[in-house]
């Protein structure tokens, strides 16, 4: 089941937004929360209110093999044949052969993994190679596979829709339900999530991009380099799509000093809890933004804020993201290669994008967000007309994404600059500006850079872009001059930013250049704060006697 990067063309999916009718909800009885969080998305996406199903299940989020079958895919089962929901066919395997829906949403409060079952033997499963021989699972991905009939359980299905070039594949009667939850640390948080949805739906999907695919090449494991070339293709898909897309290839994670704003995009590998600037409690995801971290347990459980990956991204405000119950191997785990071309280029929603990239039901990862989301259901030229003609704040985006879709279909760097200096919105958005900026840099037209870069401070940045800009002036500066000006960038770095967590390394240049200047006192203060917070040399080894 090994996937081949850069090979899926995303699938055509042109259609509008999914009505709510397109849409069974399923909460938890016992939780009220559970109720609240599945009545609000019933209300914000008009599902009907015969779609809205409880069940008494239990609080925590796992669940039993036998609980799991008896307290919720049984009566689920029966609940969708009564009402017509799904109609099976009448010969074994009973099997979806026409459905109402095409979408399930379920709720904070409905477990999210189905333990391991050791009493369960199935002579199907002898088949497969011994490591997925496994019979735990995420509720959803057993969920996506109910139209299937009945099938082993001890090991991966395969997804009949992976990679479908229609919509009409993506289908229970073709063996697939697009199955995603609202949920994560708090039912706030998950409530919150079709509204960012809806918010970038309506106002655009907005942002810069990032991704670290470095994990597979360091680790000279050619197994591990198929993630890399799924995260660094997906980067070109972004690129593509309009982003400014940010790379970092390094072995590690992105650092927590890495000036990460605007977050509208995030794929990377290789950390088991969430690191970095992920990190911050002032992190900056936009409205709509999708995140995805590639490790085995990154969903362990999405209930709390602060391990592994999908409940901290969820609690710093991410509007979709992805993740695995339990170990799922690489190869069985979304390609996101093939998730971004869908969602980016192919104008999927989030549930589609999701089933899309998935190779393997009946297994280990979910899907966190409304899957009725679809950021490009509006042309990029439609949604800009829409924005200038409303005088939106937000036209300074609509710019942005249109000078990186001018640069993928070809416009030269020139071309690129001319646009930016031409539109009026330029002269005031710091957005606009620091694009402005990196573009004359790219130039090699250096001077023009740093007086443009200068002047987007003045603009009200984001504090994570406002960051970016002083880090990036203070380290420029101290190339190309005059010493004065670096220096008191460094110095309004350290100012504005006390904890900034690589305060070290700013001393350590800063340090050269007060001494340059003659400016003792900045010396002293560089001197006795990088001994301070440098790290202790290692002990002498006590002699042997």
């Amino acid at each position: 089941m090994l996937l081949a990067a850069g090979a899926l063309a995303p699938p055509n999916l042109e259609a509008a937004a999914a009505p709510g009718a397109e849409v069974v909800v399923i909460f938890n009885s016992r939780m009220p929360e559970s109720r609240q969080v599945a009545t609000y998305y019933a209300e914000r996406r008009q599902v009907p209110t015969n779609q809205l199903y409880g069940f008494d299940l239990p609080e925590q989020e796992d669940i039993s093999r036998a609980e799991f079958t008896a307290r919720l895919l049984d009566p689920l089962k029966k609940r969708l044949e009564a009402d017509r929901v799904f109609v099976f066919s009448s010969a074994a395997p009973r099997r979806v052969i026409e459905a109402r829906v095409r979408y399930a949403v379920l709720c904070y409060g409905v477990p999210t993994r189905v333990l391991k079952d050791p009493s369960l033997r199935e002579p199907e499963a002898d088949s497969l190679p011994a490591e997925a021989r496994r019979t735990e699972a995420s509720v959803d991905s057993e969920l996506a596979a109910l139209p299937s009939g009945p099938r082993y359980l001890a090991g991966p299905w395969p997804n009949p829709a992976y990679a479908a070039t229609n919509t009409a594949a993506l289908h229970p009667t073709n063996g697939v339900w697009l199955v995603t939850r609202l949920d994560g640390p708090t039912a706030a948080i998950a409530r919150g999530l079709v509204d960012k949805a809806m918010e970038a739906e309506t106002n655009g999907f907005w942002g810069r991009a990032y991704f670290d695919w470095g994990y597979g090449a360091a680790h000279g494991n050619t197994n591990y380099l198929e993630g890399d070339e799924w995260i660094s293709t997906a980067a070109a898909i972004a690129t593509r799509a309009g982003f400014v897309t940010l790379v970092d290839s390094n072995a590690a994670t992105f650092p927590a000093s890495y000036p990460m704003s605007q977050v509208a995009l995030y794929a990377g590998w290789y950390e088991q809890n969430a690191s970095g600037p992920f990190l911050s409690a002032t992190f900056e995801f936009m409205p709509g933004a999708f995140a995805y971290h590639l490790h085995s347990y990154s969903a362990m459980s999405i209930r709390q804020g602060s391990n592994y990956w999908v409940g901290p991204l969820l609690a710093r405000g991410v509007t979709a993201t992805m993740g695995c119950v339990d170990e799922p191997y690489l190869s069985l785990t979304p390609n996101v290669a093939a998730f971004f071309g869908a969602l980016l280029l192919g104008r999927a929603s989030f549930g589609e994008a999701a089933y899309y990239c998935q190779n393997a039901l009946s297994w280990q990862t979910i899907a966190i967000g409304d899957p009725l989301y679809r950021p490009f259901a509006i042309r990029p030229d439609l949604l800009h007309a829409e924005l200038e003609r409303r005088q939106s704040p937000l036209a300074e985006w609509s710019h942005l994404r249109m000078v990186g879709l001018n640069r993928a279909s070809g416009a030269t760097l020139d071309e690129a600059i001319s646009y930016l200096e031409a539109i009026p919105l330029t002269r005031r958005s710091a957005v606009l500006k620091e694009r402005l900026g990196d573009l004359y840099w790219a130039r090699n037209n250096f001077s023009d850079a740093l007086d443009t870069w200068e002047s987007a401070l003045r603009f009200n940045p984001s504090p994570k872009q406002r960051l970016r800009l002083l880090l990036t002036l203070a380290e420029r500066r101290a190339s190309f001059g005059p010493d004065r000006t670096a220096l008191q960038f460094y110095q309004q770095l350290l100012q504005e930013y006390p904890d900034y967590p690589d305060k070290l390394d700013l001393l350590q240049k800063m340090l050269p250049i007060a001494r340059r200047l003659e400016r003792k006192d900045v010396v002293e203060s560089c001197e006795r704060e990088i001994k301070r917070l440098s790290p202790a040399p290692p002990a002498a080894p006590t002699p042997n006697r």
